[in-house]
């Protein structure tokens, strides 16, 4: 049974649903064993195997695990053994956007009365584009249009001008990482930046995802946008994107 529970979703075995609960593995115990347990007895048992109620992470489901497990055998050791024998630093790049509209996070109310918390109806975002070194410090770059090629040369120009040493930056396959224009930027700074594009539908191989994580739901929780001339402007969300690395980095650097 304990088995089953951690190998297994409930919808695999013949029941509803994704997530174990005790009554759903109350109801695969009746099943293979023909006895009928309450949830608290189930839950004892569950105690017993030494497992937990817990939140789950995410994968999704066209990640192919053959690539993850290469990347963690071979990919990631070869790059940081070159950073290390060359002196170099490994960083971890991705974006994330925070829209006018979202509301994260949970607030007191009367009981059988929803909150409400007012937002604008017109719909803008701030963009923000950040890495993460293996050595704690974090640079970023805020912009307000769409993410695309231009903005990650423009990242890459800004980056590189805060080491004087070349660099290994760790990024996804999206189409601005491997666009033409960031090819020739790479080709022309030889001794700057060299890319490498870690698996696809991994994100949790990216240690940004966690500032990205935390951005995501502390931005929005701590100021309200009217409109794109107030907050969060590019400003505030450099002040969040700091806060946020704080709490995840030793240091940090805005090439912005």
């Amino acid at each position: 049974m304990r088995q089953a529970v951690l190998d297994r979703r409930p919808s695999e075995v013949g029941l509803g649903g994704q997530l174990w609960t005790r009554r759903l593995i109350g109801e695969l115990i009746a099943k293979l064993y023909r006895v009928k347990l309450t949830e608290p007895g189930v839950g004892k048992y569950l105690k017993r195997w030494g497992l937990s109620f817990q939140r789950p992470d995410k994968r999704a489901v066209e990640q192919d695990p053959e690539a993850v497990a290469q990347w963690h055998a071979e990919s990631w050791p070869r790059i940081g053994a070159r950073a290390r024998a060359d002196g170099d630093e490994v960083l971890f790049a991705d974006q994330v956007g925070i829209r006018s509209d979202q509301v994260t996070g949970r607030t007191w109310g009367e009981k059988g009365r929803t909150p409400i918390v007012r937002r604008s109806g017109n719909r803008f975002s701030v963009n923000a584009m950040s890495a993460i070194s293996t050595k704690g410090r974090m640079h970023f770059m805020v912009f307000t249009e769409s993410f695309t090629a231009e903005v990650m040369f423009r990242f890459l120009d800004r980056l590189a001008g805060q080491f004087g040493h070349e660099n290994h930056l760790v990024v996804d396959g999206y189409s601005a990482h491997r666009s033409k224009k960031v090819r020739d930027w790479l080709a022309a700074h030889p001794d700057a930046v060299e890319l490498h594009f870690r698996p696809a539908y991994s994100p949790e191989l990216i240690p940004d995802e966690l500032v990205n994580a935390d951005l995501e739901h502390s931005l929005p929780k701590q100021h309200q946008a009217r409109d794109q001339t107030c907050p969060p402007t590019p400003g505030v969300c450099r002040h969040a994107v700091a806060a946020s690395r704080s709490r995840h980095c030793d240091d940090g650097h805005s090439p912005a």
